[in-house]
């Protein structure tokens, strides 16, 4: 529509804001009626999951349809979101309704263990599916969703990441995308001589300069939640027109990025996988303009190249309006992730440098009678690792931008840039992960850290005050009681009865009330206590 109202800039206005508002407001408000708890990335979810707290509402059909359809929508609008954290969640979904089903016919799935680690391996299968990188997803998936990872679950979540991310690859040649499988950006990056040992300095300052710029992403986003509840005029309007933000959001975000307006100077035209591709290439853009040699359109080099402005000036415009762009859309009630946007930033930064580089030393900086010229195209890669590393404290970035890029070249400054962005990143703030259950007050407890770190929850703050109990004295009456108006899994049996909420006691049983009779659950009881 944008292109083909080229004679009138405002149906071309009109155009490029209705369609992602009205994505965008459809998004949240199918979310909202049919699952909210549809609603983010998901990750931090799982991580609670994951951790042993029960969230069965977020495990439900409905969340997994609010969910698909949400974030379709919500990934065409071509907001600054991800869709790794959907991805994962959706997937833990898949397995927890196949768990559900198979459950019917009894067997194994009936063990909660089972369940556990179903979901794990799902977790995988998201990062796997999502960048058609099964190793770095299984890594990625260990690193932020598990704490204490069974190495049983190993090869499973190796098995079905890697059938994930075939199945992904063999869509794409079956569409006619691709002529084969393939990496999902792939690079061509010279392998004689990938890089000079003294750039390593400078990937180095690249990986310092993302561990800070990871750490003020996730405090960006974290200031701009807990302002807006600050301020309880806003937030009751907002908890009342639930819609209004998103669409705001949106009109703003698109606004902004609009083509003929600062959009030009911005590369506003390219969805996020244009510019990766762009980003990647191995072309120097300072000095012969933009590469001309491109898989994709004539147009996406273009869009880097400004006849006012230089290279510099658009990176540098594209990193400072994304940086907070992404920020503040990954607040929007809609299901996102933050990765990707975080990644192309990344990108973007680490492109700057290269071109910062390949400004300062045009012949390259190689000694010897050879010359190789710095490739801009490196530092990109090594810049997207680093800084999406450095958010979500992860060094499994790495492994995945090899896989998506299907170049292992420059392994090392990768790991180095990776490794010295999470060591700031994490001295500083939690992941972005973290991060959200803190704001949504999920019960998670954190790592508890080596330093003099306190933690203001308490144990009060955590435990249930009316426990329902009975005692080895206790009346048929009593347990009857007890079960009809605990409606608790487990029931505490204790050996004599003190005051009211400070039960003294030397041995405390907890016996799982497995079945809705209560002939039956006092037996349980009892065999419990004859087993102690």
């Amino acid at each position: 529509m944008y292109g083909g109202l080229h004679n009138n800039i405002l149906l071309q206005y009109l155009a490029w804001v209705t369609y992602p508002v009205v994505l965008i407001t459809f998004s949240a408000g199918f979310t909202q009626i049919l699952a909210p708890q549809a609603v983010g990335s998901g990750i931090p979810e799982m991580k609670t999951i994951l951790r042993g707290v029960v969230l069965k509402e977020y495990l439900t059909f409905k969340t997994f349809v609010a969910k698909v359809i949400g974030l379709t929508c919500a990934l065409g609008s071509g907001m600054p979101l991800g869709k790794e954290g959907p991805f994962v969640h959706v997937a833990s979904l898949c397995a927890a309704l196949l768990s559900k089903f198979m459950a019917l016919f009894g067997g194994i799935y009936l063990n909660e263990l089972r369940n556990t680690e179903m979901l794990s391996a799902a977790c995988a299968v998201g990062v796997g599916c999502c960048f058609a990188a099964p190793i770095g997803g299984v890594l990625f998936s260990i690193e932020v969703t598990s704490t204490f990872f069974a190495v049983r679950n190993y090869w499973r979540g190796f098995f079905a990441a890697t059938f994930s991310a075939f199945i992904f690859r063999v869509l794409a040649v079956w569409n006619k995308d691709e002529e084969t499988i393939t990496a999902l950006f792939k690079t061509r990056f010279r392998l004689d001589f990938p890089f000079d040992l003294q750039e390593l300095p400078a990937f180095a300052v690249l990986g310092i300069a993302s561990g800070f710029g990871g750490a003020l992403f996730v405090y960006l986003n974290r200031i701009i939640v807990e302002s807006m509840r600050k301020q309880k005029t806003i937030n009751k309007f907002l908890l009342k027109k639930r819609l209004v933000y998103p669409a705001v959001v949106t009109l703003l975000v698109s606004t902004l990025t609009f083509p003929p307006g600062f959009g030009q100077f911005m590369a506003g035209q390219l969805t996020q996988h244009e510019s990766l591709v762009a980003l990647f290439d191995n072309q120097t853009w300072y000095k012969q303009g933009v590469a001309e040699e491109f898989v994709y359109s004539s147009e996406v080099p273009q869009a880097w190249k400004h006849p006012q402005v230089g290279v510099f000036i658009t990176l540098l415009l594209f990193i400072v309006m994304k940086f907070w762009m992404s920020a503040l859309a990954t607040t929007m009630p809609v299901p996102c992730g933050a990765f990707m946007p975080v990644f192309l930033i990344g990108a973007a930064f680490g492109r700057l440098v290269g071109e910062s580089m390949a400004a300062v030393f045009p012949d390259g900086i190689h000694a010897d009678s050879t010359v190789y010229p710095i490739v801009p195209g490196a530092y990109a890669v090594v810049g997207a690792a680093a800084l999406s590393g450095a958010v979500t404290h992860t060094v499994s970035t790495a492994v995945i931008v090899f896989e998506l890029t299907g170049q292992i070249s420059h392994i090392l400054p990768v790991m180095i840039a990776v490794i010295l962005a999470n060591a700031v990143a994490q001295s500083l703030q939690p992941s972005l992960y973290d991060s959200i259950i803190r704001i949504q007050k999920l019960p998670y407890l954190p790592e508890l850290g080596w330093g003099q770190e306190k933690y203001n929850i308490r144990v009060e703050d955590i435990m249930v005050r009316d426990v329902r109990y009975i005692t080895l004295s206790s009346s048929y009456r009593d347990l009857q009681e007890a079960l009809i108006t605990g409606q608790l899994k487990t029931l505490a049996l204790v050996e004599s009865k003190g005051e009211s909420y400070k039960i003294s006691v030397t041995k405390v049983y907890f016996a799982k009330t497995t079945t809705t009779t209560t002939t039956n659950c006092f037996a349980h009881v009892l065999h419990t206590t004859i087993l102690h």
